[in-house]
């Protein structure tokens, strides 16, 4: 569908009803894109390295299927394989990129754990770096503290294992439609 109207204002204070028609019905068909977006970034995470013994993607991968295969919902399976998309567009702050695109169509419990996964994740290595590896420790009042520590445990620390057959993107590409309502 193409726009009938071109917009000519230079300010919001300018716009009118039928911009706004326009607008809202181009942000419908630009949401409703929001899986082949995040499919393709996912794909990008495939020829990433960056010292890991696996693949970002295979790493995210291996993350969702082990908690697939540990009869986790399928929302959270889906979070387990995004929890990570943002490491190529800012990796030092990677879950918060993660946690605005799946905070739309995730539990309160969900999005709380893709956005804090990092620092839960520091109790791993963070000594290494030095760091405090017992930083998460901050939020052990928090009702999503054991949701997001187990998150860490079972999943995603134990993801770099270029031995482990996880199952593919293309097997989980309905699953993340149906995660976008799409």
């Amino acid at each position: 569908m193409s726009l009938q109207h071109v917009p000519t204002f230079t300010k919001f204070s300018e716009t009118t009803k039928q911009d706004w028609d326009n607008i809202t019905e181009l942000y419908k068909r630009t949401q409703g894109d929001v899986a082949n977006q995040v499919m393709e970034q996912l794909q990008k995470l495939d020829g990433e390295l960056d010292g890991y013994p696996v693949t970002r993607l295979e790493h995210s991968l291996q993350t969702a299927t082990r908690a697939e295969r540990d009869g986790q919902s399928m929302e959270y399976v889906m979070c387990a394989l995004l929890h990570d998309i943002g490491d190529s567009l800012a990796p030092d702050n990677h879950e918060a990129v993660a946690a605005a695109i799946i905070k739309p169509f995730a539990s309160e419990a969900h999005h709380w754990m893709v956005a804090h996964h990092g620092i839960f994740q520091g109790y791993y290595f963070w000594q290494h770096i030095g760091l405090n590896q017992h930083a998460r420790d901050s939020y052990t009042d928090n009702p999503h503290y054991q949701l997001t520590a187990d998150f860490c445990a079972k999943y995603d620390q134990v993801s770099f294992d270029p031995t482990y057959e996880s199952h593919t993107l293309s097997y989980y590409e309905p699953h993340l439609r149906a995660f976008f309502h799409c």
